[in-house]
């Protein structure tokens, strides 16, 4: 990756800016918000002059709760942090003032991201946005620094969300008839929408390169310019959160699941690579392929550590029905030279020479993902891990290791495994297993439409 843009873009705000902007009347309200363990944006909205008077300094308190929920906000037992035994307390949501930034699709409102501490000070451990951080902290001991891209895809309907939710999801209208990978006429009957989404992000400071379509009915990509793991991770969630929010003003509805039905799935693409702490290229060298020992070693830590840590590339379920041969989702735990058969794929030369991770879905919690990448290539550069040789050819009919099946067979990879407990610690182990056991119990007690139809007449 070459060097991103510098300087401020418009949209993000300097705490003089949003005081001025209130004082202007151009600003009423501020989002306080964090990504929750399942990926969303949550939050509360305060008076712009509260936050300017008290919130944007001491913060703003929440339920504990929000990290010990399931996916439909129900309390779940056995979560160490927050439980009915513990009185489900507060959490503060502390502003990080360096991530304000205007939100053009709500009149009036900016938005900040917070870090979450209990209210002794310390921070909440699980919390995904501290996860990373310990990640980039523990990479930068070794004098690195991370950059990412997260290249996420979504499908969009001509049937707004609440229209969808009545009809159960079932039966609704793709808003393209046919394959639109890159096709440009069918597109642009979204872009209206896309346009919406791509200029609002802008608005909102982030970098957006473009948007294309891609195989499923109605589904497209929107890119965006690479930055550090922390602002990409931040800025993943605005727009992931914005997009539906936008979506939903048009009258449409969009999904990022990764399997919505038997077609393509939605991917989320992560591309890393690291720098020296001064910003020296440290990947690329004078070895074999052009790598340097430390990309050798840390190309070779995501190979081994890439079954025990899906968890968290594949948070959900329905993540690993994305997992099919001949879909352009991986199988095969193998790395190749722009080979998208591969798990990991390597692209780029010199300075941007990077690995990226094709195993994560539309679902995935990209703290939680990039913070496994890092974990992985810190493991391989400790251990000096040694590459295997690049793949050739198709690596959906190979003999190499494969992408766990089922989010059972992945969370037991979790348990057992000492690189997610040396990284990240017993207490996040256990919180992201207890997250996934929930979800397990919910799908085996659950009664499909699958069931349905094969069982109540023929059985």
């Amino acid at each position: 990756m070459t060097a991103a843009p510098s300087g401020v873009r418009s949209g993000n705000l300097s705490a003089h800016d949003l005081e001025k902007s209130i004082r202007a009347g151009e600003i009423d309200t501020v989002i306080v918000a964090f990504t929750d363990m399942q990926g969303r944006l949550v939050g509360k909205r305060v008076s712009a002059r509260l936050f300017s008077e008290e919130v944007g300094s001491h913060g703003a308190e929440c339920c504990n709760y929000l990290l010990a929920v399931d996916v439909e906000m129900n309390t779940v037992d056995g979560y160490a942090i927050s439980s009915w035994e513990r009185g489900y307390g507060d959490m503060v949501m502390q502003p990080d003032l360096d991530t304000l930034r205007l939100i053009p699709w709500l009149p009036g409102t900016a938005m900040v991201l917070a870090d979450l501490l209990f209210l002794d000070g310390t921070p909440v451990a699980p919390s995904p946005r501290a996860v990373l951080r310990r990640q980039v902290d523990r990479l930068a001991a070794h004098g690195l620094e991370p950059f990412v891209g997260t290249e996420l895809e979504f499908i969009v309907f001509d049937d707004g969300y609440r229209d969808a939710w009545r009809k159960g999801y079932r039966d609704l209208t793709p808003a393209s008839d046919y394959n639109i990978d890159y096709a440009l006429m069918a597109s642009t009957r979204m872009e209206p929408l896309l346009r919406d989404i791509r200029l609002s992000m802008d608005g909102a400071g982030m970098y957006c390169e473009g948007v294309k379509g891609e195989c499923n009915l109605g589904q497209q990509e929107i890119a965006f310019r690479y930055a550090h793991a922390l602002a990409t991770c931040d800025n993943h969630s605005i727009y992931k959160n914005g997009a539906k929010e936008i979506a939903d003003r048009h009258g449409k509805s969009l999904t990022f699941m990764a399997k919505f039905n038997e077609r393509e799935g939605n991917s989320c693409h992560i591309h890393l690579s690291v720098r020296g702490t001064d910003g020296a290229p440290v990947m690329a060298g004078d070895r074999e392929h052009g790598f340097s020992p430390l990309m050798e070693h840390w190309l070779a830590g995501q190979l081994a550590a890439m079954r025990e840590l899906t968890l968290f590339f594949a948070p959900a379920i329905n993540s690993y029905k994305r997992y099919v041969e001949g879909s352009f989702a991986p199988t095969a735990i193998a790395w190749g030279f722009d080979n998208r058969t591969c798990a990991l794929r390597v692209v780029g030369h010199g300075q941007s020479l990077r690995v990226e991770n094709r195993v994560p879905g539309g679902d995935v919690n990209q703290y939680l993902a990039t913070a496994a990448i890092i974990a992985a290539g810190i493991h391989g550069i400790e251990n000096e891990l040694t590459l295997e040789e690049a793949f050739t050819g198709n690596a959906y009919g190979s003999d190499k290791p494969r992408v766990p099946a089922t989010l059972r067979e992945a969370a037991e990879l979790f348990a057992g495994s000492a690189i997610a407990r040396s990284a990240f610690g017993q207490d996040v182990v256990d919180h992201y297993l207890n997250t996934a056991r929930v979800e397990q119990k919910a799908f085996d007690a659950a009664v499909t439409d699958w069931e349905r139809f094969r069982g109540f007449e023929r059985f």
